[in-house]
């Protein structure tokens, strides 16, 4: 996770974890886990880009007994932050327990939903059981929102859900997957981040895992053309002193390509980035290390988008153990920085980067240990100096 407008100059509360400003950590190797929990796969909607390949039937689902173990187990592990996801969120029936135990123990939370289903209600739950964060997901304008949705008005209730939560005076932000749908709207998105006065913009690249891997990928050169231009976007956001953070998510390259983009405006900014990407490590200290899943059964993967092998379940062993105690697997994956195969062997940006997304590489069938499809950076910005 990049946070691009946090790196041209504007503070953020996550910047000592994410960077290491103001924190005693020697670099991100030693970062708790952030742990995304998939609290449920039962959805209204029908997403077509779905990495959870959610349904509104029922599952298999951790108890509520299972989850406040679970709970307990992460929040004396150190992890900083629980990300609750889906599925949707808001259709598992003990949420509101789930929130206020958490932030009980210590935890910070975050909520991922399509925000259809937040009501004034439900809106003023969150607020009370101190949710950090809510990030609703809008996929392009209303019409292309609600088919790629699957469900007509979907667009409307999400923005309601938004002005629901903003009410309750909760932080809210939009979460944008660049499909060539959304690329093609992110203008528009801009100014609807602006004019609803949003928070948050966090742009996330397709990863190809549950419906997702129907999404046909944009090329390089297009993703790396709407990352330019969200870079631009954040710019003008801090010139001009506008409340927006911006952030683009999974995938790596982009904190090399900023670094690029500041290194031919303002060489100070440009170093300040390079320091702080390397204080993070990029990959290397992401999924499986600085991140973990866990999905509506208690299965353990080293983020929600890994199509490899399961590493445990928490319904078996505490994630704690599996973490600190891992399968060869996650040890693998550990080192997977160190024996990339592919142009990511090669690159420049390694101690940047990372190498990219290991859950894109292995669903391209590149393996473990093969380089991110997803890398946007051309073959002279890597090459190293002769």
């Amino acid at each position: 996770m990049l946070n691009v407008t946090a790196l041209l100059g504007r503070p953020s509360a996550t910047d000592g974890l994410r960077y290491g400003h103001g924190s005693a950590m020697r670099s991100g190797a030693e970062r708790r886990p952030v742990v995304v929990w998939n609290c449920t796969r039962r959805c209204n909607l029908a997403c077509r880009h779905c990495y959870s390949d959610s349904t509104a039937k029922r599952y298999d689902e951790l108890s509520t007994e299972e989850a406040m173990a679970f709970l307990d187990d992460i929040a004396s592990f150190g992890s900083p932050a629980l990300l609750l996801s889906g599925g949707e969120p808001f259709m598992r029936p003990d949420l509101l327990e789930v929130m206020t135990e958490a932030r009980d123990r210590g935890l910070a939370v975050t909520i991922s939903s399509n925000g259809t289903l937040v009501d004034a209600e439900r809106a003023r739950a969150v607020a009370e059981a101190g949710v950090r964060y809510v990030g609703i997901s809008i996929d392009g304008r209303p019409l292309q929102h609600d088919a790629f949705r699957g469900r007509r008005g979907a667009y409307l209730r999400s923005m309601r859900g938004i002005a629901a939560l903003k009410e309750e005076g909760v932080r809210v932000g939009v979460r944008v997957t660049l499909t060539a749908t959304a690329i093609e709207a992110l203008p528009d998105i801009f100014a609807m981040i602006e004019r609803e006065k949003i928070d948050r913009a966090c742009f996330y690249h397709l990863v190809p895992a549950g419906r997702g891997v129907t999404q046909e990928a944009v090329a390089p050169a297009g993703v790396r053309e709407a990352v330019e231009g969200i870079f631009a976007w954040a710019e003008d956001l801090v010139e001009r002193e506008a409340p927006v953070e911006v952030l683009t998510v999974d995938n790596y390259a982009d904190g090399p390509a900023l670094y690029l983009r500041q290194l031919g405006r303002d060489p100070e900014v440009a170093e300040r980035v390079r320091e702080s990407l390397a204080w993070n490590g990029g990959a290397r200290n992401a999924s499986g290390l600085g991140l973990a899943a866990v999905d509506w059964e208690g299965r353990v993967k080293p983020d929600q988008f890994w199509g490899g092998p399961i590493l445990g379940s928490i319904r078996e062993r505490p994630l704690s153990q599996i973490w600190t105690d891992p399968p060869e697997q996650l040890a693998r994956l550990r080192r997977r920085s160190d024996n990339l195969t592919g142009r990511c062997a090669g690159c420049r940006f390694l101690e940047l980067c990372g190498g990219g997304l290991a859950s894109r590489a292995l669903a391209s069938g590149a393996g473990i240990e093969g380089s991110d499809p997803g890398c946007h950076l051309s073959d002279e910005e890597i090459a190293r100096a002769a």
